[in-house]
């Protein structure tokens, strides 16, 4: 709970031996749009490029001499390796960094090129903490956690105590991405205790809602899974610590999808030409979701940029994904028929709107099903008045706009249909690491079919996968049962109303 020890702790935080004052920016272009006075502090102007720096030293900082001198360790494929590695390297001790074998390079260089001593284990985050651990027993080093200690939520708790010293007067609200919650309670704690009226918004990722979860529940819970698309707040249950503190001091929750993180990537490009990375955007992306639900003008608003370390390959992705998150696009499923002229009395009836995509194969039986990406000026209000307009004039309309599978494959797979009935469609999440589709195939056996396969690769964690499977007269209940046995997250897409428009 918040207290006048944290906050002590935080005004005595070591933090400034290896961090900056990080700049509070005005975001002019965002203000003008939102209407609002944004202000963008940026933690991602750290040696670093985030924020964990501050965390990872304070904790070390404030170790007993004779516990530093054995050295420190930390499990973690992100930007807490790099704090730390950074942090030990400052205060002359040993640094290690177990990470999965599966880390890129560039991370990996990273913490070498700060003195990390990198250990690569396991093929996952859990097995690189249990080798972590293991490391910890045989050689005595300390365990500095990326989230649930105190030393580490003051450290953070530092950005708080910046952000009220350099705003003129008190913000109207501030929004902090949530991952484990060591930014959350550290400077939600400062804020609460020094500016009261100052709301603060917490924000996750909708598929990485632990905080939510929790608050929901009136204790923490732990997530099944959680999305890796931002990885840095990819976690299943928020830290004791953490709670503890933020539960009283977050005045609400915002959750935000992909697209709408993507959007918010873009808007940090235009107003300052830097690239966030996922969960550094994540602040934003509520911001203007809070804007836009509380209809709010004239107020002051602030939003943490966290973490800019972002794998160059990734950007396709978040560009292709910008538009839906901005709502500057919609994607749609339209019947046409199957007649000469029908597509140019179709484009006709969309009027002077730009066509972004459009995708289509002939069918014999009177009706053609197309897949059409339409750009938008006017969001959401503009979207419902075009299916409007369309069913009016005779369309059959489906809105695949936030449709994940339709934006992930059946745009790049539209191209006929197999007339399989006894096909069913899975969407898979793959680890991206070598033999992944070959335990698949071989936990699937010869009893299965493949007749539908879809890979794109998004330079993240983990690829999505989709797969057409042929029951041949076996039962469902035994399919499933093999796919469970597989290990992968998967999902039945054999509903979807997409698959049935364009691949079944």
């Amino acid at each position: 709970m918040m207290s006048d020890a944290l906050i002590k702790r935080i005004l005595q935080a070591k933090v400034y031996d290896v961090a900056i004052e990080s700049p509070l920016d005005a975001a002019r272009l965002l203000s003008k749009r939102l209407k609002n006075s944004v202000w963008i502090k940026r933690e991602d102007q750290q040696s670093v490029f985030s924020f964990k720096l501050r965390g990872a030293y304070n904790k070390i900082a404030n170790l007993p001499e004779a516990v530093r001198a054995k050295g420190v360790i930390c499990a973690s494929a992100g930007n807490h390796a790099q704090g730390v590695a950074l942090a030990a390297r400052e205060l002359g001790i040993r640094g290690t960094i177990v990470m999965p074998q599966t880390t890129p390079d560039i991370k990996v260089n990273a913490v070498k090129a700060l003195g990390g001593h990198v250990v690569l284990h396991g093929d996952s985050y859990d097995e690189a903490f249990s080798h972590a651990q293991t490391l910890i027993a045989d050689k005595g080093y300390a365990f500095v956690h990326p989230f649930d200690d105190l030393d580490v939520i003051a450290g953070q708790g530092t950005i708080g105590m910046e952000i009220l010293r350099q705003h003129k007067g008190q913000p109207d609200a501030v929004f902090l991405p949530v991952g484990g919650g060591g930014l959350l309670a550290g400077v939600s704690a400062y804020i609460k205790f020094v500016s009261p009226k100052t709301r603060v918004i917490a924000v996750e990722a909708a598929d990485s809602a632990c905080f939510d979860a929790a608050m929901k529940a009136g204790k923490r819970v732990t997530l099944d899974h959680v999305g890796l698309f931002a990885d840095g707040v990819a976690v299943k249950q928020i830290g004791k610590h953490n709670f503890d503190i933020a539960r009283h001091c977050v005045d609400e929750v915002i959750t935000c999808s992909t697209d709408e993180m993507c959007a918010a990537i873009k808007d940090l490009f235009d107003e300052y030409r830097c690239i966030a990375e996922p969960s550094g955007a994540l602040a934003l992306a509520g911001l203007k979701k809070y804007v836009e639900a509380h209809g709010c003008k004239g107020q002051s608003l602030v939003a943490i940029h966290s973490g800019a370390n972002m794998n160059f390959d990734r950007l396709r992705h978040i560009a292709e994904r910008t538009e839906l998150g901005e709502r500057k696009e919609a994607v749609l499923a339209v019947t046409i028929p199957e007649k000469p002229g029908s597509f140019k009395a179709f484009c006709q009836a969309l009027g002077k709107r730009s066509v972004t995509e459009f995708n289509y194969r002939y069918s014999n039986n009177g009706d053609a099903h197309v897949f059409v990406g339409i750009s938008l000026r006017g969001g959401l209000t503009e979207r419902t008045e075009l299916i409007e307009q369309l069913q009016r004039k005779g369309y059959a309309v489906a809105d695949l706009s936030d449709d994940e599978m339709a934006i992930l494959h059946t745009r790049h797979l539209v191209g006929g249909h197999a007339g399989l009935s006894d096909e069913r469609l899975f969407r898979f999440i793959f680890p991206e690491r070598p033999g992944a589709l070959m335990n698949f195939l071989t936990r699937l056996g010869g009893d299965w079919n493949i007749s539908l396969f879809h890979y794109r690769n998004h330079g993240s964690a983990y690829g999505r996968v989709l797969v057409g499977l042929q029951l041949a007269d076996k039962p469902l209940k035994s399919l499933l049962k093999t796919l469970d046995a597989v290990g992968y997250e998967y999902q039945d897409e054999s509903d979807n109303p997409a698959y049935h428009l364009f691949m079944r």
